[in-house]
């Protein structure tokens, strides 16, 4: 069985991908001094809007399982990104709280997450930036 695989690039799937994976990369580079995985800066982000949000409240907004986000606020609380505590109305439901480190490198942690858009970026005139914006939301 032979692929063609001239055809490869021309995917869009393909492309999102390989887009997807050079952002990663430049953000994990980034966030690797301060010791957090992309996912835990997604979630502090989140917190940073909104601080507070009961686990199955980020579970739903970030689209990730209650199983792995378990984990991921596991290691946050224990890098004393987060505490969890439990909500005061329903014991059975946990609410995730930043810690003051998490809200003292907010600053800092926003810089590298914008610096590592603007260096993925880099190449598009801002029109191309914005269009890019709107059909990347369009298609999310």
């Amino acid at each position: 069985m032979t692929t063609d695989t001239a055809q490869a690039p021309e995917c869009m799937i393909f492309l999102l991908s390989k887009a997807y994976q050079k952002g990663h990369g430049l953000v994990k580079k980034r966030l690797l001094p301060f010791g957090l995985t992309n996912m835990q800066y997604v979630i502090l982000e989140t917190l940073w809007m909104q601080d507070g949000l009961t686990a199955v409240e980020l579970s739903m907004i970030l689209a990730i399982d209650k199983a792995t986000l378990s984990g991921v606020l596991e290691r946050m609380a224990e890098g004393g990104w987060i505490e969890k505590q439990n909500d005061d109305r329903d014991r059975r439901a946990i609410r995730v709280f930043l810690t003051a480190r998490a809200n003292r490198m907010k600053e800092s942690l926003q810089k590298e997450r914008q610096a590592a858009n603007d260096e993925l970026l880099s190449m598009f005139t801002i029109e191309e930036k914005v269009l890019l914006r709107r059909l990347l939301k369009d298609m999310a």
